[in-house]
């Protein structure tokens, strides 16, 4: 799986040289270098690097940019805490699913791991897979994917909760009615009122991802139609 500016990586610090910071992140079946620039580490002025970061330590960070050469520049201060739980709980569950695919396929787990890593990343690749074994099957025989599915599809899957808060106030005589149109529960997100005019956003989901979309989709239908009705929007990361 190739690389992208935007895409979050669990990285390894391996060196400090002056104000640069030299990282290792995990690529295919080896390691690939990235660099973080002071002002990429934390906001405001820095006194002491290992503060922050020192060599052995991991750490999740964002792509910014990925030169011509391939040289990729990251930033550590711009992954929020919620990116970097999701990107830890990723990291955790592809280690349990790589340890199920070489428990049931031994010696031919390596070059299946390879091949699906060299396309995918693990976790998006079992996470298709419970719904759609197709490729698996491919990959690994009929039989070996039923097993493997068997034992993921029986682990206890962890719940995440993706949160907002939204604020939706007008001074239209209809505004209520309005407001309580709009914000009609839909894709099982809970929706409770806080105060006036506050209001908190929930999803629960297996997946950290798709409930934050689910919420960031459901936020902007309201955005949207509260412009298109004169009500007063504004949003609130949580």
């Amino acid at each position: 799986m190739e690389f992208e500016t935007g895409d979050l990586v669990l990285c390894t610090v391996d060196r400090i040289i002056g104000t640069n910071v030299f990282v290792k992140i995990p690529y295919k079946d080896g390691e690939i270098e990235g660099t973080i620039i002071t002002s990429e580490i934390a906001p405001g002025r820095i006194r002491n690097l290992r503060d922050y970061v020192v060599p052995k330590k991991k750490i999740v960070c964002k792509i910014l940019r990925i030169s011509d050469k391939g040289t990729i520049e990251l930033s550590l201060r711009r992954v929020t805490q919620k990116e970097k739980k999701e990107v830890l709980e990723q990291v955790s569950l592809e280690h349990s699913y790589e340890s199920i695919l070489k428990s049931i396929l031994n010696e031919k787990s390596k070059k299946i791991i390879e091949e699906i890593k060299s396309e995918n990343t693990l976790y998006n690749f079992i996470n298709s897979a419970k719904i759609n074994p197709k490729e698996l099957e491919k990959i690994a025989g009929k039989e070996d994917a039923k097993k493997i599915l068997e034992i993921i599809n029986s682990q206890k899957e962890k719940k995440f909760y993706a949160k907002k808060e939204i604020t939706l106030t007008t001074t239209e005589p209809d505004g209520l009615e309005l407001i309580k149109k709009i914000l009609n529960p839909k894709n099982n997100i809970e929706i409770k009122t806080i105060s006036a005019g506050r209001y908190s956003l929930k999803k629960e989901s297996t997946d950290l991802k798709k409930a934050d979309n689910d919420l960031k989709n459901f936020a902007e239908e309201v955005e949207k139609f509260a412009k298109e009705n004169h009500l007063n929007f504004t949003i609130k990361e949580k």
